[in-house]
């Protein structure tokens, strides 16, 4: 029985292992609320339309601000992005990719004047960075430098549902709490208010300061499929974008988690048959 048990660990470690993504520590902050995302859970899969109002969102509103240098135009059309076509011969000639990327301005340099230029991107090119560096990014927002989005929803407690509730979860600073020009109290950002807050010691709110003002408002990015036009929708939309961009491959991660899975239960049964066969009727 050793055995059986060894096997059994092994599978319940790979369970959680494909079900929980790898997500960094936050502190002080209220604990997000669930989006109910399609994507979440080991058997979970994204919404394409989801991930199109997503990008709309992002390349509307959040595109101004924060970059996202790992992730390439073409990446949109592999399998599972939002602008996938199983008719394309390959990402980076999807029609679809190609038109998006069109739309963006990137630097570049004039192969025969050497001077730098400005041109339409190409499925190849990553997106661009809003600000030629992280001092004009700064000097641009008040002394914060807007933070890349490519891993975010990795490098954040609770991943795309962190997000959806800090995009959502601005609140007027409570009275007591000490806040200067130029933040903005929310419960969902990580922080310790003890210094600021001048109420009963014992109740410090939760949260932190943000330098981002509030991005969102209702109906100001248009949805051609008749989704909501709120912040509540928007905030959702681009979770899941950035949820997806964190990690493009993660549904056929995850699938081949279940394939792996299915594999060692054959082998726990073939394996335990075969013991129960070789040491039938023998004493240990």
């Amino acid at each position: 029985m050793t055995l059986f048990k060894t096997v059994a660990a092994v599978l319940i470690a790979a369970v959680a292992i494909t079900a929980t993504p790898a997500l960094a520590a936050g502190g002080g902050a209220k604990h997000p609320r669930s989006g109910g995302f399609t994507f979440e859970g080991p058997f979970g899969t994204f919404d394409q339309g989801q991930l199109q109002r997503g990008y709309k969102v992002y390349r509307e509103v959040c595109a101004s601000c924060h970059g996202m240098h790992l992730l390439s135009f073409r990446t949109l059309g592999e399998r599972g992005g939002p602008f996938w076509d199983p008719h394309a011969e390959n990402a980076a000639s999807n029609r679809y990719v190609r038109a998006l990327a069109a739309e963006v301005q990137v630097a570049d340099i004039d192969t025969e004047t050497g001077e730098p230029i400005m041109r339409p991107a190409t499925p190849a090119d990553r997106f661009p960075n809003p600000y030629a560096n992280a001092t004009l990014g700064a000097a641009s927002n008040g002394g914060a430098f807007p933070p890349d989005l490519s891993v975010m929803a990795k490098a954040r407690h609770g991943g795309a549902d962190y997000i959806y509730s800090l995009l959502t979860g601005y609140r007027a600073a409570p009275a007591g709490l000490q806040i200067n020009p130029g933040q903005y109290y929310n419960p969902y950002m990580a922080g310790d208010m003890t210094p600021f807050w001048t109420g009963d010691a014992h109740h410090v709110p939760p949260g932190g300061f943000i330098a981002m003002p509030p991005p969102l408002s209702n109906g100001q990015v248009t949805y051609d499929d008749g989704s909501p036009q709120t912040v509540d929708q928007y905030a959702k939309d681009v979770a899941a974008f950035i949820a997806w961009a964190s990690e493009p491959h993660q549904v056929q991660r995850k699938q081949s988690g279940v394939g792996v899975m299915i594999f060692l239960l054959l082998f726990l049964g073939l394996t335990y048959a075969s013991y129960r066969r070789i040491w039938k009727g023998v004493a240990h």
